[in-house]
C-alpha cells in the first residue's frame, strides 16, 4: 500500500516515524507551503517538511485543490493530521482507500479545530484521540480506533497535545493493518457531539468574576497560543503559569503581594500567578514583575 501523510504540525512527528519504523510504504509527505515568518518575513518550511528532507522523503506543497488532486490520485491511503486544508469532497475519493485522519479527542465529542484547548477549558477528565474515514463533513466520518487517556492535573494544552501525538501513532499503524484487512469503520454517532471552534485572542480575556477553577482552566487550556490576558494601567498582561490559591479572595482582579507571589482575587477563590509577560517584555517570574511594579493600594487587573 503506498501511503501519504498530509500534515503541517510537529504533532505529525510519532506518526510519521513510527510509520517508517514499521516497515509501512512511506512514499510521500504533503504539507502546507513555506510561509514568511519572523521580523525578516523569511520563508519558513513546516516541522512535517523539515522532518521529511532529513528522512529524504518526497515533499509536496500544493497551493490549491487542484494541485492536491493531483498529487493524491497516485496513493492508496492519505493519512491527515492538522494539515491545515479542508479538503473537496471529490479528493477523499481518489486514492484507492481514501483519507484517514487522526483527531485529537474522543469523537464526537470536540469536532473541530481546537478539541484539545476545549477539553481542558471545559474541565473534560478524560480525553483521547480518535482515527476515522474523512468525509464530507467536519469530522463527522466513520470510526477505525479511538483511545483514551486521562487528562492530568494541570495539563495545559501544549503538554496534553505532546502527549496525545504519542498515543495517536498506534492506532494509525493499526488502522493501516485493518484497511489491508478490509475492515469497515463504525458509522459515529451524532448524539453527545460538541463543536470545538478556533480560539481567537480575543476570548482569552480572562473574566476574574469567574470562580477560580473556570479561570485556571482557561489559562491551561489556551497556553501557549493565543494566551490568556488581563490588562493592568491600561496595558495587556499575558497570563502565562498560575496555581490555585487557597486565600480568602476579595474584590475579583483584585491584587495582592503574600509572601512576595501575586494573587489575584476571583468571583469564587483566588490564584496565584507564577509567571506572566507584560507588553513588550518577555515571560518573568511574577515575583519579579511585583518588584518593577511597586503595586499601590486597591489596584487590580481588568
Amino acid at each position: 500500500m503506498q501511503i501519504a501523510v498530509a500534515a503541517t504540525p510537529e504533532v505529525a512527528i510519532p506518526t510519521l516515524e513510527l510509520l517508517l519504523n514499521s516497515g509501512k510504504n512511506l512514499v510521500a509527505v504533503i504539507t502546507q507551503p513555506d510561509r514568511p515568518a519572523g521580523r525578516g518575513l523569511t520563508l519558513k518550511e513546516t516541522p512535517v517538511s523539515l522532518w521529511a528532507k532529513e528522512h529524504q522523503i518526497p515533499v509536496h506543497k500544493p497551493n490549491s485543490q487542484d494541485e492536491l488532486a493531483e498529487i493524491v490520485k497516485s496513493f492508496d491511503l492519505v493519512i491527515t493530521i492538522g494539515f491545515g486544508m479542508i479538503i473537496r469532497e471529490e479528493i477523499l475519493a481518489l486514492p484507492k482507500f481514501g483519507f484517514i485522519n487522526l483527531h485529537f479527542s474522543l469523537l464526537p465529542r470536540w469536532r473541530g479545530a481546537a478539541p484539545v484547548q476545549r477539553a481542558i477549558e471545559a474541565g473534560d477528565l478524560v480525553t483521547g484521540v480518535t482515527v476515522f474515514q474523512l468525509d464530507r463533513g467536519m469530522d463527522t466520518g466513520p470510526i477505525f480506533r479511538k483511545v483514551t487517556v486521562d487528562v492530568g492535573n494541570g495539563a495545559t494544552s501544549e503538554s496534553l497535545l505532546s502527549d496525545l501525538a504519542d498515543l495517536g501513532a498506534k492506532p494509525v499503524i493499526e488502522t493501516i493493518d485493518a484497511i489491508s484487512a478490509g475492515e469497515i469503520p463504525r458509522v459515529q454517532e451524532s448524539s453527545g457531539a460538541t463543536r470545538a471552534n478556533k480560539l481567537s485572542k480575543e476570548e482569552g480575556r480572562i473574566d476574574w468574576s469567574l470562580p477560580v477553577e473556570v479561570i485556571d482552566r482557561k489559562i491551561r487550556a489556551f497556553y501557549p497560543n493565543p494566551g490568556s490576558w488581563t490588562t493592568f494601567r491600561g496595558a495587556i498582561v499575558k497570563i502565562e503559569k498560575v496555581a490555585i490559591h487557597t486565600g480568602q479572595p476579595g474584590t475579583p482582579g483584585a491584587l495582592s503581594a503574600i509572601n512576595r507571589e501575586l494573587v489575584v482575587s476571583c468571583g469564587e477563590g483566588s490564584l496565584m500567578v507564577k509567571e506572566l509577560q507584560p507588553t513588550g517584555k518577555p515571560v518573568m517570574a511574577a515575583s519579579a514583575w511585583l518588584n518593577g511594579a511597586q503595586l499601590k493600594e486597591n489596584e487590580r487587573f481588568e
